[in-house]
């Protein structure tokens, strides 16, 4: 069966496990390496990576090119509107074309039911760069730092604060799979969907009071209140405007509590200069680990 990774909640805790524990020891393993050279087991050696972007990126369109370099493949890379996807291609017949010609897809797309009717046909691995509902190799990422920092995530408290949106039901399917709790702080009006907030079960609570999620947690997480293709900007504001993490708010936190955030950041909005450039800051480790957490992913889909 081919291997899509297409949101965490899909797959077993132990798989989950095994890609994190991957991602770590594929960045220790090259530690003072340039980036260009491939790790030593290779498992992308011969492969081509096909990436799809709907949507602007950096992170997700560096990392992912970088991590097929370093598992010994290459890629090609297009926008929708370089693609017939752009003039009105049905996304089925995309999919069935790109199975002959790449080993695998990653699509950063703007509706999830695209790329899940891409994975239905497609014979190559389908990974999830980001969509409406859904970023899972973000939280991936976050893991990874965390654990790096504050050791093992199971039994540890993860503070959301800010918009229930695609980054925030990603972490929400991770709760259970990984065994730590969620505290989610968001406006009524802006609340995560609630398919989602049923997928993390009692490993997740849902608040409106920043300040209730925030107390005695190790990790605090935010993101931009206004996403791509989001219309009601100043709504946003004015919802979200007692939601910025600032110090006194990082102060309810646990005393070795780190902060997290997916980048790119509105300083000023969700987060301030003083909380996003202070030691508890963990966002340029968080950043270049989407590399190594994308390679355990590819190895992952590579591999079945």
């Amino acid at each position: 069966m081919t291997r899509h990774f297409l949101d965490i909640h899909q797959l077993d805790a132990a798989d989950l496990r095994a890609i994190l524990d991957d991602a770590h020891a594929r960045k220790a393993a090259r530690k003072g390496w340039p980036q260009g050279r491939a790790d030593a087991d290779a498992p992308g050696k011969d492969r081509v990576l096909a990436m799809i972007f709907e949507k602007n990126s950096t992170r997700t369109r560096f990392s992912f090119d970088a991590a097929i370099r370093q598992l010994g493949g290459a890629s090609i890379i297009a926008t929708a509107s370089d693609m017939q996807l752009g003039r009105g291609e049905p996304v089925e017949d995309t999919a069935r074309v790109l199975s002959r010609m790449v080993d695998a897809v990653m699509i950063r797309a703007n509706r999830h039911e695209d790329v899940e009717r891409f994975a239905r046909v497609s014979t190559v691995p389908v990974i999830n760069g980001l969509t409406d509902r859904s970023h899972p190799c973000q939280i991936l990422a976050d893991l990874q730092t965390i654990e790096e920092h504050c050791g093992p995530i199971a039994g540890k408290t993860v503070a959301w604060v800010g918009d229930g949106n695609n980054v925030c039901h990603s972490f929400m399917h991770a709760a259970p799979k990984f065994g730590f709790h969620l505290n989610v702080a968001c406006p009524a009006e802006y609340h995560p969907d609630l398919r989602d907030l049923e997928k993390g079960g009692a490993a997740v609570t849902l608040t409106s009071d920043p300040r209730e999620a925030v107390k005695g947690a190790d990790v605090v997480v935010t993101d931009t209140w206004v996403s791509m293709g989001d219309q009601d900007y100043e709504a946003r504001l004015a919802a979200f405007e007692p939601y910025t993490v600032d110090e006194a708010l990082m102060e309810l936190a646990d005393p070795n509590a780190v902060f997290l955030h997916c980048l790119p950041a509105h300083r000023g909005e969700e987060v301030t200069d003083a909380v996003i450039d202070g030691p508890r800051s963990l966002v340029w480790d968080e950043a270049e680990n989407r590399i190594h957490a994308q390679k355990a992913v590819l190895a992952w889909c590579f591999a079945g």
